[in-house]
């Protein structure tokens, strides 16, 4: 007798994990497809996801982006208190999901390409960070890639907010990617830092409302560092960054969070 509210992160029966896995695929969709009809309350995390969910099962979603508090950072922690170079230009991926088919063993390769004015700061975990490392030492990368491993939040908006350029390049290589609206896109926003990112729906969207951003084309290493190089030494550069803090004013939770409060409030 109390009421159930069904909260989807993604599309999971179509993450990339279980396309090589037909069994647990089934077993999964089985399951989901039992449970969804039946349920009254939903919420997922974007228009995209929900369109999907609502045309799949015939049942009312809304969504709730994942948007954290849009707050300036107090006493913010210089690049010499970070152990960062000071001329650099950083490039920085952060996240707890830095997997397979997200474009991370790409942008390593990418900065073959580039000189030593450019640094690629990533931060997080996932299931390739020791591919990652691997790759470093083999290409001899050392001092153009650091890694750090999975930090709280809060520290982590102080490197985030000393880098130049956030990635975010998933691949278009299934439907739960192909309608993400990664953690990282407002975290880098609200860092006030512009975004290189996959031309996906969700993503592309956003960047082009509020022009904070640029796009790869594809995945070949060589265009992933002349997008970075170019973007970086554009005149349009600063002009992307400023309107990231217009963007991240109307995005934050302080606002998200209304969509949560509505619907508690229907329910009895």
């Amino acid at each position: 007798g109390i009421p159930l509210i069904y909260d989807s992160h993604e599309i999971f029966c179509e993450v990339p994990e279980l396309q090589n896995n037909p069994g647990k695929k089934r077993m999964w969709e089985k399951l989901e497809s039992w449970i969804v009809p039946k349920l009254k309350y939903c919420i997922t995390v974007n228009q995209s996801i929900a369109d999907y969910f609502i045309n799949k099962y015939k049942v009312p979603f809304i969504f709730v982006r994942n948007i954290p508090n849009y707050t300036k950072i107090q006493n913010l922690k210089s690049r010499s208190d970070l152990n960062l170079p000071l001329g650099k230009k950083i490039v920085i991926l952060q996240g707890a999901g830095i997997n397979v088919q997200r474009g991370a063993e790409e942008l390593v390769e990418a900065f073959q390409h580039l000189d030593d004015n450019y640094l690629l700061l990533i931060i997080g975990s996932g299931d390739v960070i020791h591919q990652l490392k691997e790759s470093v030492i083999k290409l001899q990368l050392q001092t153009k890639v650091k890694f750090i491993d999975k930090i709280p939040a809060s520290e982590l908006r102080h490197y985030t907010s000393n880098s130049n350029l956030g990635v975010t390049i998933d691949k278009d290589t299934n439907m739960n990617y192909h309608f993400s609206l990664p953690n990282k896109v407002f975290d880098y926003m609200h860092a006030g830092i512009p975004i290189l990112a996959t031309k996906l729906p969700e993503i592309e969207n956003l960047v082009n409302q509020y022009h904070i951003g640029t796009f790869i084309q594809n995945h070949d290493p060589k265009h992933i560092a002349t997008q970075i190089q170019d973007f970086l030494n554009s005149k349009e550069y600063l002009e992307y960054k400023s309107n990231t803090v217009i963007a991240a004013v109307a995005n934050n939770w302080k606002s998200e969070k209304q969509k949560l409060v509505n619907l508690f409030s229907t329910i009895n």
